[in-house]
């Protein structure tokens, strides 16, 4: 296990530090600029505190900031702090740790960022997927220096720490108390009652300077709601796995990869082999809980990697249930995919998931994100909002492709899935992006006849699905025979705008013309729940939760189909496939996420619903459909040659043509070499003549072999070797140099070079 801050650099807490204004620094860096020293130290994760000036020396000036003339960064009260009441201000001094204070680009830069994501999805682009790294996103369209360095000093003017300033340049993590914050914000944090729980919230929108006004657009969060973690149901099993309990039936891996056809893509190679899946949490897990996981469901031991961003906050009841189900099912779909999980603990003014997703973008753990949390949309904060889109769409310029839950509570997005009533239809707000790849819930639809789907026995992995199961709408809310508010979140955003990949879609009208989610869906029922280990024990888990880790491992086999390369938002891509041919996805023939208090959508068929989206998917088409200019299966690469043999006379030459052949996903060139070629042998190649058939390239190459005069004579055995995109073939032929023919004639009167003849003696 690792710490975020560990970056190789010089850790801070070995160097002396000294009074330098407002600013502690390192001596050995005190010559250099205040803000290049900022960045240092919060880039290794050092503390840049107030200090005294007690040195004398004085940091280098800033323009003032006038404190006098502010604005407020209206939307920023807590719709749920409002309907409690008002218990009073929490004392000064409550520690309020890691806050994030958000970043916004001038609108120059945000419409140049904008533009280049639209041009790196297209193949006609010369940006098509050329990717940026977070530090290339942060020059071109993060806070330049001299903002940073405004508002880092304005921060240290108010006794803030600021703890790092990410790669993106669109946020800076920054701790202190309520009595600093009630200085510089002007706004006060105070207790609620809310839903049983005392909870503290800002009583009033943050205010800052104008002269801040166009770089900061305020703290993500001052409060300590939090995100909703979309497991639907859990329920404790025998020691043993059961596959079936009357009707129920119960999803391991080996059942996904029959029901949305994995296993022709496994049997080809295509199993994740060199993709990887970062997973945001706020819990830490046991390594041996997924190892028995993985042995008991037949999956080859492969260890996910744990990364705690800040202080590691252990084990965290629920939430520790969410981090093992998407481990374990994101590794499970994608059973060769690197998994890593990247936890941050939530703090007074802090959720966990949001520090653990900024984490993730800005350390570019992964090319596919899987993020199983959600907030309402219409109760999240402006400032809220646009931390989430930035970060999503930094993401999608960095060739990252995020996945986030749609909720568990139908159309009622503002409650959770126990809730008995909703109050209004809404999204969430983590998901609704159009950045991020919203991911909803089916139900499996078995009818009268279940044996026609499901095995009476199963495999020694617990498989027992038979088949692809016909799909409906995830509904077990009260008004569907269940309980609560479960079903799949989905609806219209009343923030974001239908984006263009949506339009003129079937069915994407009911948005209204704004951003619809889900996107897609996968089984998330408890009706045919998720088997996952936890604790020791098995268990049983439903809910988007699971659907998403799940969608997030396809689309990892998809980017081991493409050598391993990111393919950022992939929801252009996924739009454009609904009706080809063949068509990946299957559409949701019936049922609706309609709930207790709030009227939903429904499907009937259409290409697209406001309930899950495109459908659930057929794997293989999907994967092999994905890049319709590239070839299935592994990289390939032989070698073949004319003639195994190869004679050249002293102060001559001869020349074999070799063949490399290349197929598959084989990307790139293919470069030629010879070893122990003969003394006075040398060889040269031909130019690199390529031609292509339907599934490979041919790469010919004429090797010259060219023997000096008087080079010694006899066969030797040469190794010829092509290599290229990791692989390598060779082929061996002999070579016999010979000595060149004699053409003199003895009695010739012509002047030749030859030497006469030596006289024979007389005998």
């Amino acid at each position: 296990m690792r710490k975020g801050k560990d970056r190789g650099c010089a850790k801070p807490g070995g160097l002396r530090f000294l009074a330098f204004g407002k600013v502690r620094m390192p001596a050995r860096i005190r010559d250099i600029s205040f803000f290049a020293a900022l960045l240092l130290l919060a880039s290794c994760g050092g503390d840049v505190r107030v200090a005294p000036s007690s040195s004398g020396l004085s940091a280098p000036p800033n323009p003032p900031i006038d404190e006098t003339h502010l604005v407020t960064l209206a939307g920023n009260v807590p719709l749920r702090a409002r309907v409690g009441i008002d218990e009073g201000a929490i004392d000064a001094g409550t520690r309020l740790d890691r806050m994030l204070l958000a970043l916004e680009s001038s609108p120059a830069q945000q419409g140049a960022l904008d533009a280049l994501v639209e041009a790196q999805q297209d193949p006609n682009s010369p940006e098509y997927h050329r990717w940026l790294t977070p530090a290339e996103f942060g020059a071109q369209f993060g806070a330049d220096e001299t903002q940073l360095a405004q508002v880092t000093a304005w921060l240290a003017e108010h006794g803030f720490t600021v703890e790092e300033i990410p790669a993106g340049q669109r946020s800076i993590v920054f701790s202190g108390t309520a009595g600093q914050v009630a200085s510089a914000f002007h706004t006060e944090l105070h207790r609620y009652p809310v839903d049983g729980a005392e909870h503290i919230a800002n009583s009033s929108d943050p205010q800052i300077p104008a002269a801040l006004a166009g770089v900061v657009s305020g703290v993500v969060t001052l409060n300590d709601f939090r995100r909703t973690s979309q497991i639907a149901a859990q329920k404790l099993l025998a020691t043993q796995p059961e596959y079936s309990a009357g009707a129920t039936h119960y999803l391991f891996p080996a059942d996904i990869a029959t029901i949305y056809d994995l296993n022709s893509l496994y049997s080809a190679g295509t199993n994740g082999s060199g993709a990887a899946i970062a997973v945001a949490g706020r819990s830490n897990i046991s390594l041996s809980d997924v190892a028995n996981f993985r042995s008991m469901t037949g999956l080859a031991s492969d260890t996910p990697s744990v990364i705690v961003d800040g202080t590691n906050p252990g084990f965290v009841s629920g939430d520790q249930s969410e981090s093992t189900l998407d481990v374990e099912w994101s590794g499970a779909v994608a059973p060769e995919a690197a998994v890593t999980l990247v936890i941050a603990a939530s703090t007074g003014s802090t959720d966990g998931i949001d520090l653990a997703s900024s984490y993730i973008v800005n350390h570019a753990t992964a090319p596919v994100v899987s993020v199983s949390y959600g907030s309402c949309e219409r109760q999240m904060g402006s400032t809220e909002l646009a931390f989430y889109n930035s970060l999503w769409e930094q993401a999608a310029s960095q060739g990252m492709s995020v996945f986030v839950s749609s909720g568990d509570a139908g159309a009622a997005g503002c409650q959770s899935g126990n809730t008995t009533s909703g109050t209004s239809a809404a999204v969430n707000g983590l998901c609704s992006s159009p950045y991020s790849t919203c991911v909803g819930g089916t139900e499996f639809n078995e009818g009268a006849n279940a044996a026609e789907y499901w095995s009476a026995t199963n495999s020694s992995t617990y498989g027992s699905a038979l088949s692809y199961i016909p799909e409906e709408a995830w509904n077990e809310s009260a008004l569907d025979g269940g309980t609560g508010l479960w079903a799949s979140g989905g609806g219209a955003s009343t923030v974001y705008s239908q984006p263009a990949w949506q339009e003129g879609v079937s069915g994407t009208n009911a948005g209204g013309g704004m951003r619809a989610v889900p996107d897609v869906s996968l089984s998330a029922a408890n009706h045919d729940g998720y088997f996952m280990v936890e604790g020791g024990s098995n268990w049983i888990v439903s809910g988007t939760s699971a659907s998403t880790p799940s969608f997030a491992g396809i689309i990892a086999l998809v980017t081991e189909k493409e050598n391993g390369k990111g393919q950022g938002s992939v929801n252009a891509r996924l739009y454009a496939l609904a009706g080809a041919a063949p068509d990946p996805f299957h559409p949701t023939l019936a049922g609706n996420n309609s709930v207790p208090g709030v009227a939903g959508f429904a499907a009937n068929g259409a290409t697209y619903n406001l309930a899950t989206g495109l459908g659930s998917v057929d794997g293989a088409l999907l994967v092999n459909g994905w890049n319709p200019s590239s070839t299935s299966g592994p990289a390939t690469l032989t070698l073949t040659e004319t003639a195994q043999t190869a004679t050249v006379a002293d102060g001559g030459s001869a020349s074999v043509q070799f063949t490399a052949v290349t197929g598959g996903s084989f990307v790139g060139s293919v470069s030629f070499s010879v070893s122990g070629l003969p003394s006075g042998v040398t060889a040269t190649w031909s130019t690199n003549q390529l031609g292509a058939s339907l599934s490979a390239k041919m790469n010919n190459m004429s090797l010259k072999l060219t023997a000096a005069q008087e080079a010694a004579t006899g066969s030797s055995n040469i190794v010829v070797t092509a290599t290229g995109d990791g692989l390598t073939a060779t082929q061996t032929i002999t070579v016999t140099v010979a000595a060149r023919a004699n053409s003199c004639a003895r009695f010739s009167l012509l002047p030749t070079s030859c030497r006469p003849l030596p006289r024979m003696p007389v005998l």
